[in-house]
């Protein structure tokens, strides 16, 4: 009637909505970020959840066995913050208002170990090094000082971090009701064992990777430590945190916490850089290749070029969390796109 496809108008609806999905989401991504880390924290705290479920009473409910989880962790970031956040912030601060005059300091670039082949440039880069502290130093030190500050001062992000571990706990106790009833309301009875086994393998993977994420920061943070302590380097558990933060970041967070650690502890006056550039390679051998693949499992194995090309999309889309959040994303594209795979292979075999 009047010339309509009903398959086509049919196809055509279904990418608008897909595109208005896609659009809505974009549009509300600081809202899903919070969402998603509430759920990755959730994801972090089950296997503790599990633990004080199976060794409580059986007359202590769910509810309650989560209660202690939360008191627990209160604590222990308590302790945290009492143990290491002081040593922190008293570095952060000296730092702040030594950087000044560290920036003054060009003799350390001298003494940066560069590759045979790249010694008749070594002038070049100082010179260019030289000009970027000419240049933009003055600019970014307001920044740099204030940086803590304008973080903890914004209502906006003081929100969503309290939102966080509130939404994660409504995850941890009513994840199972919300998952059946998101299954019972979008998905027909016949597809209903291939999303089943799709947000299985997701369940399995997230939970896998966060906390493999968590055990590989706090890898970082001690082998820093340790290490720039060991070696006599300034400003040592402040580095080892920022260290482990950048963890989080795929392929680009490790890379620039060894930059800002042989900028930072060059500057300082720090005597042992040579042994800083030859220890990082080694270790970041050991993390990406042997403990990394190790925690992780191979359902979040991911080609490095396609890891790349996420983490830069994600930064072009959210900024940090948007690079935080594109291997979770691309290893569930593919859990998505392998399940999807084998549920058409047994169609055509059984047919």
């Amino acid at each position: 009637m009047f010339g309509i496809d009903v398959r086509a108008a049919r196809a055509a609806w279904t990418v608008f909505l897909v595109a208005l999905a896609i659009a809505t989401t974009y549009a509300i991504r600081q809202t899903v970020v919070v969402l998603a880390c509430a759920l990755l924290f959730a994801y972090l705290l089950m296997p503790v959840l599990a633990l004080v479920e199976r060794y409580s009473p059986r007359r202590v409910s769910p509810t309650l066995a989560l209660g202690i989880v939360y008191l627990g962790l209160l604590g222990a970031l308590i302790g945290a913050g009492f143990a290491i956040g002081g040593r922190i912030a008293d570095e952060a601060a000296m730092l702040s208002d030594r950087l000044p005059s560290l920036l003054q300091n060009r003799e350390w670039i001298d003494r940066i170990p560069l590759p045979d082949w790249l010694e008749p440039a070594r002038q070049r880069i100082v010179t260019y090094i030289q000009e970027q502290f000419a240049n933009g130093g003055k600019d970014l030190l307001p920044y740099v000082k204030n940086f803590g500050a304008q973080v903890l001062s914004s209502a906006k992000y003081l929100l969503d971090i309290i939102l966080v571990p509130i939404l994660a706990f409504f995850f941890l106790k009513d994840g199972h009701e919300m998952r059946e009833a998101l299954v019972d309301s979008f998905v027909e009875t016949s597809r209903r064992p291939v999303v089943e086994d799709i947000l299985s393998d997701i369940n399995h993977l997230l939970g896998q990777y966060i906390r493999a994420l968590v055990l590989l920061a706090l890898s970082s943070f001690a082998c820093y430590a340790l290490f720039l302590a060991f070696t006599g380097a300034p400003y040592a558990v402040l580095l080892a945190g920022i260290a482990g933060l950048f963890d989080f970041i795929p392929v680009i967070g490790p890379l620039a916490a060894g930059v800002l650690v042989i900028v930072v502890e060059g500057v300082s006056g720090y005597t042992h850089l040579l042994w800083f550039v030859i220890f990082w390679p080694i270790f970041r051998l050991f993390q990406d290749y042997v403990l990394a693949p190790a925690l992780m499992g191979a359902g979040v194995e991911l080609n490095p070029p396609l890891v790349l090309f996420g983490v830069l999309a994600g930064e072009q889309i959210a900024g940090v969390p948007g690079m935080f959040f594109s291997v979770p994303v691309l290893a569930t594209l593919r859990v998505i796109f392998v399940r999807l795979k084998r549920a058409r292979s047994r169609r055509v075999a059984v047919n």
